[in-house]
């Protein structure tokens, strides 16, 4: 194949491009997945998405261990399903629940409530178990690090990551 062969070839190939048609091969799908959930992002049904993604930041680990949205309407009810044994309690802390929703979304996207008693989607959250107490000799060493810190209270709240830290690379080994 010649050189005046191969030019010619890439210019149909870049014809074929700009006429629109398909071309072979790997392409990128951020476009094509753009397109397709911008209708649905417009008509704002990526807040309830959002919402259950970051249910208990909004609202508490204590809360959202009670509660699971289930369904937000055009005109800002907020369907919360309610483990039945706290129903009466959300519905004392509905304001609450109502305004942390709306200042996560900096607008008020929930008017009100309605609660739904029932079983939850997802089991609570385990709580961690604390680490472990580090040895004398990992304390000592740990001391000796902090020793150059003079804030008390800096030097506290390092002593408790440290501690933290030391004990998580003891359960990774």
């Amino acid at each position: 194949m010649s050189r005046g062969d191969s030019e010619t070839e890439r210019a149909k190939l870049a014809g074929a491009i700009a006429a629109g048609e398909r071309r072979p091969g790997l392409r990128a799908v951020g476009g094509a997945v753009a397109r397709l959930t911008a209708p649905v992002v417009a008509r704002g049904g990526g807040i309830l998405a959002r919402l259950k993604a970051a249910w208990p930041a909004i609202i508490g680990s204590e809360l959202a261990g009670a509660t699971w949205p289930a369904g937000l309407s055009r005109d800002g009810v907020l369907k919360l399903r309610v483990a039945s044994e706290r129903a009466l309690e959300i519905q004392h802390r509905a304001p609450l629940v109502i305004e942390r929703v709306n200042v996560f979304f900096g607008r008020e996207a929930v008017a009100r409530i309605v609660l739904v008693q029932g079983p939850l989607p997802l089991p609570p959250l385990p709580r961690a178990a604390p680490p472990p107490p580090l040895s004398a000799e990992e304390t000592r060493v740990l001391e000796d690090r902090l020793a150059v810190v003079s804030d008390p209270e800096l030097r506290a709240a390092l002593a408790r990551l440290g501690s933290s830290v030391w004990a998580a690379s003891r359960r990774d080994r």
